[in-house]
């Protein structure tokens, strides 16, 4: 396994995903399982937040306490990202939010922008970027290059599932960034999907 790369491993994370893979699961269950894996995600992809030594005055006596010294933004990549935000949002609910929309030429696989709106105080923010897939790698690497264009100097992606592929693309363009992701599948299918996969997470998120 790549040294920036952090398999989610924890029985509960496995189980829900093993929901999520499968082909029956219905499109409302889908969107609590993507949201209720993204919560536990979290607190491992935020392990690297900055904290600031203090103290806090207990019902019995003062005690050492630790606060966190930085801003949190949460940044979903469009559509499918939205599906992990209210996860991140139930750890984190005063994170500010940003949007970035993609979709993938079909014939070259490459992405292609459309919409950008981030927070203002980015470049202060520890930055999670919320994409469910990374298959290619073209949509996460461009959603982080993005967020570096906008100033972001703190970037973790989160993905539930991860081509190795797609994995080696992101850490030869963007070393500096760590990826989380629940499971690593080896192939991606002359259409660019992860195999086995779960399918188009956009698609099984909104039925359409």
């Amino acid at each position: 396994m790549a040294p920036r790369l952090t398999v989610c491993d924890h029985p509960l994370i496995q189980d829900k995903l093993a929901c999520l893979r499968d082909k029956h699961t219905r499109p409302d269950d889908f969107r609590l399982l993507l949201s209720e894996v993204s919560a536990l995600m979290a607190y491992e992809v935020m392990r690297g937040l900055r904290t600031r030594k203090s103290m806090v005055q207990t019902p019995l006596r003062s005690a050492s306490a630790q606060y966190l010294a930085q801003p949190i933004a949460c940044v979903a990549v469009l559509r499918a990202g939205l599906g992990m935000l209210q996860g991140v949002l139930t750890v984190v609910p005063k994170s500010s939010i940003g949007h970035i929309g993609l979709y993938r030429n079909e014939q070259t696989l490459n992405p292609i922008r459309y919409y950008v709106r981030l927070p203002k105080d980015i470049s202060d923010c520890f930055v999670v970027l919320c994409d469910p897939m990374l298959a290619t790698g073209g949509s996460s690497i461009e959603a982080i290059r993005i967020l570096k264009t906008d100033g972001a100097r703190q970037i973790a992606l989160m993905t539930l599932l991860c081509a190795k592929a797609g994995v080696c693309r992101v850490e030869q363009t963007y070393p500096d960034v760590p990826i989380y992701t629940a499971a690593v599948d080896a192939q991606l299918n002359k259409s660019g999907f992860i195999v086995p996969g779960l399918g188009d997470a956009g698609d099984r998120l909104f039925a359409t």
